[in-house]
């Protein structure tokens, strides 16, 4: 069976996930992770994606990004993607490939999963067992949106920008609810629906967005194929 293309569509939040091949570390040191950022950043401007969290682990990184146009996303990953490989094949004196494949990704409902997908990316760290609280990493988002540092990177989602009236009082809020953690089933959640492709909400907001794509964004169910909506005409 032929892979389903990626569902990205402009002005969507989407949870990304790239991994290294066979589970094999991508970065060797700080400044293999700061290379990262500092393409991410760089990329993210070129191509109008809009980055409101990240984490860099050992052996994979994950992004929650809105693109602004359709094909801003797979640009900018696919650019990172390359230079990054090429400037750690010539560090390291490797050759060959860096990644798993292409990267995993799909699409979010923005008022259910946005801030619980913030904390899921935050807690990585201390879900691997790394740190104790998601505030002891220093290459994830989490400190700029704790009053810890500032992060040229980060573009805030106006969910946070709702959390409070003042920064300190947005900082306090979300320093709670990451405290505060998900549950197995967000966890999970989150998790398939990136690896797998589909899209992560409420019924309705997956219908709607069925509307919009032909690509089918949610698994069948056994039986016949399900017809594909033609795109909206704009």
């Amino acid at each position: 069976m032929a892979r389903l293309p990626r569902l990205t569509l402009p002005g969507h939040p989407h949870h990304v996930i790239q991994r290294g091949n066979n589970r094999q570390a991508i970065f060797a040191t700080a400044a293999d992770r700061q290379m990262m950022l500092d393409l991410l950043d760089e990329n993210a401007r070129k191509f109008a994606v809009a980055i409101h969290a990240y984490v860099l682990m050992d052996n994979h990184f994950h992004l929650l990004a809105t693109p602004q146009t359709l094909d801003g996303l797979p640009q900018m990953m696919q650019a990172v993607g390359r230079r990054y490989v090429r400037y750690f094949n010539d560090s390291q004196q490797r050759s060959g490939t860096l990644w798993e494949g292409r990267y995993k990704s799909t699409l979010i409902q923005t008022e259910r999963y946005l801030l619980a997908c913030m904390a899921y990316i935050d807690l990585n760290p201390v879900r691997a067992g790394m740190v104790a609280q998601a505030r002891d990493y220093p290459w994830s988002s989490h400190g700029h949106y704790i009053g810890l540092r500032t992060d040229k990177l980060l573009t805030p989602h106006p969910l946070v920008w709702a959390l409070g009236n003042t920064p300190f009082a947005r900082e306090a809020a979300y320093a709670e609810l990451v405290q505060a953690g998900i549950s197995a089933g967000q966890q999970q959640a989150l998790t398939d629906s990136a690896l797998r492709g589909w899209a992560l909400g409420e019924p309705d907001f997956v219908k709607n967005l069925q509307k919009m794509t032909a690509r089918r964004v949610s698994k069948g169910t056994a039986g016949r194929p399900l017809a594909l909506q033609k795109p909206l005409a704009k």
